[in-house]
């Protein structure tokens, strides 16, 4: 079906906008149709000419391929409603879940029916989320030329997930031809797919910032727990527990990056750490996470240096893992 179909569905919605003074018209899966984003902005145009109260929202499962319609041709017509995982009170509030079960099985509400059948969860994420995102999403929107190092890149930073890895190393751990330009598209491509990225080191230099070494993150929890091929549950292995509680605090705050307009990256000067430092505007907070990982705290220093950010520290006293994760905690100075 080509783009006759929108505008077959799009006139009939001008009849009801005409019918009742104001009408809505939603097209999901709209990257499906062939060249949609010209027949949308043809029929936009003549609604605005017009006065047509037409409201029209447009969704799809593919943001990438979503992105690459709207960059086209659709300048200046519509406003991005950014769609992120599902957060920690909305499992909780639609399922039940625990705060183990969300750091287990993550904002994936198709799989949470699966949860009490480990390897059945396992094989669903892994198919059904995770592969065909990739081959779906990505491989779909340009050309790969090495789709094998790019799910290698991912099954990597999985299970790396909120570890810093140069970019050298990475090469090194998937043994396979390629250079960091490649790493960087890849992770780039992984990131707009809401599957993966490499969150840049804090500096007051912007260059020095993007030469670093990345800190790779998942975007959901479960992403790191499907990818995991070792014995037991990442749970109860004390340093894993450690990364998966960072990387869940990690996706936490990318996901409301894209909501609340801040950067994110990492800190570390030595062997002091700051796990995640947030930035908008002129405010700063260091956020370090107590996740019973052994490793030296370095928001104080960090703090010292820059004497205007906000220290947080999660799954301390005053921040509980659980009511971060919940979204209940401001992350700046409120003014």
């Amino acid at each position: 079906m080509g783009s006759a179909w929108i505008d077959v569905a799009w006139r009939q919605a001008r009849q009801l906008a005409k019918q009742h003074g104001v009408a809505a018209l939603i097209l999901d899966e709209i990257q499906k149709v062939p060249e949609w984003s010209e027949t949308v902005k043809r029929l936009w145009d003549e609604d605005t000419w017009e006065e047509t109260p037409l409201h029209v929202v447009l969704s799809g499962s593919s943001s990438l391929l979503l992105k690459a319609g709207i960059s086209d041709s659709l300048a200046g017509r519509f406003e991005l409603l950014r769609s992120t995982h599902w957060a920690f009170a909305e499992m909780q509030a639609a399922f039940g879940y625990t705060l183990d079960e969300y750091l287990q099985f993550g904002g994936y509400p198709g799989a949470a029916a699966l949860r009490h059948d480990k390897p059945r969860w396992t094989a669903y994420m892994r198919d059904s989320i995770i592969e065909a995102t990739i081959s779906r999403d990505i491989l779909q929107m340009e050309e790969i030329r090495k789709p094998a190092l790019m799910r290698a890149l991912f099954e990597l930073g999985a299970q790396y997930s909120g570890q810093e890895l140069s970019y050298r190393k990475i090469l090194g751990q998937l043994d396979e031809r390629g250079n960091t330009d490649t790493l960087k598209h890849y992770l780039t491509l992984l990131d707009g797919a809401g599957m993966l990225s490499g969150l840049q080191k804090y500096d007051d230099k912007q260059l020095r910032s993007r030469a670093s070494s990345p800190r790779l993150l998942v975007h959901d929890p479960s992403l790191m727990t499907a990818s995991w091929h070792g014995t037991g549950s990442l749970l109860e292995q004390p340093d894993l527990r450690g990364h998966l509680v960072e990387s869940a605090v990690g996706a936490t705050l990318l996901a409301r990056s894209k909501t609340e307009g801040f950067d994110l990256y990492w800190w570390r000067d030595g062997s002091l750490e700051v796990d995640f430092v947030i930035k908008r505007g002129d405010d700063l907070s260091a956020i370090e996470v107590k996740s019973g990982r052994i490793k030296k705290s370095g928001i104080g220093a960090f703090c010292q240096r820059h004497s205007e950010a906000l220290p947080i520290i999660v799954g301390g006293r005053n921040t509980p893992l659980d009511a971060f994760l919940h979204g209940d905690v401001p992350l700046f100075t409120l003014s």
